[in-house]
């Protein structure tokens, strides 16, 4: 074989490498995610470290529209809040209930009046991180669904807070 037709097939298999590899990482990761449910994967992200209640609110979403929040106070972000009936315990405790009964969700943090999960999706791995805050005065738990990665969601984050709204 000449030099220049070992060079041509060497930058052809090349290509081919670069455009199978990120095809096998996927396939590889959603096997292992199939395996092996609960385990992180590069997906996952971090968890953010400015989560939970400051003065008597959630953090606010980032400019990204992967997010949507019953606080935030632009369109793009705002979702309504979720109103509930009885005592505010009673309200934590379903909502409790109804998170555990989710698939690939962990709670990570349950005080009186807030809750933390941690929700995963089914293939990849992507983590949403979704808080609510009980406000007893208005009777109303506070909201706010996010991704660590990515920019776009495709609505996910707000039709999970529509479902568990419905749940609810």
């Amino acid at each position: 074989m000449s030099q220049a037709k070992s060079s041509s097939f060497k930058s052809k298999n090349r290509g081919v490498f670069f455009l199978i590899a990120p095809v096998l990482i996927i396939l590889i990761t959603m096997g292992i995610r199939v395996a092996f449910p609960t385990l992180p994967t590069p997906f996952s992200g971090m968890r953010p470290d400015n989560l939970g209640v400051v003065a008597g609110r959630l953090a606010p979403c980032p400019s990204s529209p992967n997010c949507v929040s019953s606080q935030s106070l632009d369109k793009e972000h705002y979702i309504e809040p979720i109103a509930y009936q009885g005592e505010s315990q009673t309200a934590i405790a379903a909502l409790t209930s109804l998170i555990n009964s989710q698939e690939r969700t962990k709670i990570i943090a349950e005080e009186s009046n807030y809750l933390y999960a941690e929700f995963a999706s089914r293939w990849m791995g992507y983590v949403d991180d979704v808080e609510f805050l009980v406000n007893s005065n208005e009777k109303v738990i506070d909201v706010r669904s996010a991704s660590r990665l990515g920019e776009s969601d495709l609505g996910v984050n707000r039709q999970r807070i529509e479902q568990i709204r419905k749940l609810f």
